[in-house]
């Protein structure tokens, strides 16, 4: 046990840094990425390259709450945190997700004004181009640098990080073709239609960030790849039968596993310990980043009432869902 509660304070400290690594990138690159962006906007004449540059500035925002989060979930577990501070990480995955619906949201309302109300505009200049070609490469580079440490650490928060960006450089693209039709048609409310359609984007965006950081917050959305794995690494250990009241649950990167076995009534409580043990080892050689795990032991015969229990799966259950 002690073994495994070293390797998960050096995951936990790898992956901090790695953290730390990204949202230093993430920050920086954003931060003259969105002062491009806006000043050309403003200097263009256009709302569609301001409004990518207001989500550009979000996600400054995002990676100075990255660089406090990596701070958070370094700290060891404590009385008030006995299962560490992992979750601060899907925490701010799911405030990530409202901060983009709502910048979303404003470029929506702010776009739709002018189209609703029919207001004048003037086609943007072609400075707005050349900023958002810059915006589309830089962008390109940061979502690949986000991908990568965030696969590297197994950070949710820098998977999404990674999702935004990449949304990022469609919607840029997006907002170029705008603005090429916006300057070579002479008609400036397609500007307007563009940064509609990018507030779209960032709220369709913002949602799916959001269905995920919830999914392991509500304790869900477990692959069942990983359930399949748990029941094959029972089944490897012939003494031990009927896993049922299976629970994995996230925090962070790391999985926290219940499971309740059978082995036969005549053994002693230290031969079903070693059984227990083997299971654990079992299913750690088969999943990865397993933060405990909690095998209780049961008398065979006893997995009959557990069909109608509130919690957990069978193996009988699983089969039927799969």
């Amino acid at each position: 046990m002690e073994a495994s509660a070293q390797a998960a304070r050096q995951g936990i400290s790898q992956k901090t840094r790695l953290i730390r690594t990204a949202s230093l990138i993430a920050l920086i690159g954003n931060a003259l990425l969105a002062a491009a962006q806006i000043g050309a906007g403003i200097y263009a004449g256009s709302l569609a390259v301001i409004g990518s540059g207001i989500d550009s500035s979000t996600d400054v925002i995002i990676a100075i709450m990255a660089l406090a989060v990596a701070r958070i979930i370094s700290r060891p577990a404590d009385e008030g945190h006995p299962w560490g501070h992992g979750r601060a990480e899907t925490m701010a995955t799911a405030a990530l997700s409202f901060m983009l619906f709502f910048a979303g949201a404003q470029l929506i309302i702010s776009s739709g004004r002018g189209i609703i109300f029919g207001a004048e505009r003037e086609a943007p200049e072609r400075y707005a181009l050349i900023a958002m070609i810059i915006v589309i490469a830089g962008k390109s580079l940061l979502a690949w640098s986000q991908y990568a440490l965030g696969k590297k650490s197994g950070s949710l928060m820098l998977k999404a990080n990674a999702k935004n960006m990449s949304a990022d450089v469609l919607l840029s693209a997006g907002v170029l073709a705008g603005l090429g039709a916006s300057m070579f048609f002479d008609i400036g409310v397609i500007d307007s239609w563009a940064a509609l359609l990018v507030g779209l984007w960032v709220i369709k965006s913002a949602l799916g960030i959001f269905l995920e950081a919830n999914a392991e917050l509500m304790d869900g959305g477990s692959n069942k790849v990983f359930y399949k794995a748990v029941f094959d690494a029972v089944k490897s250990v012939g003494e031990a039968r009927s896993p049922h009241r299976v629970r994995m649950r996230r925090i962070a990167n790391f999985w926290d596993i219940d499971i309740d076995i059978e082995v036969h009534p005549d053994k002693t409580v230290s031969e079903a310990h070693d059984i227990a043990c083997k299971v654990e080892a079992a299913i750690k050689e088969r999943v990865e980043n397993v933060y405990d795990i909690v095998v209780h032991v049961e008398p065979s015969g006893g997995a009959g009432n557990t069909e109608n229990e509130g919690y957990g799966l069978s193996e009988k259950s699983f089969q039927a869902d799969s």
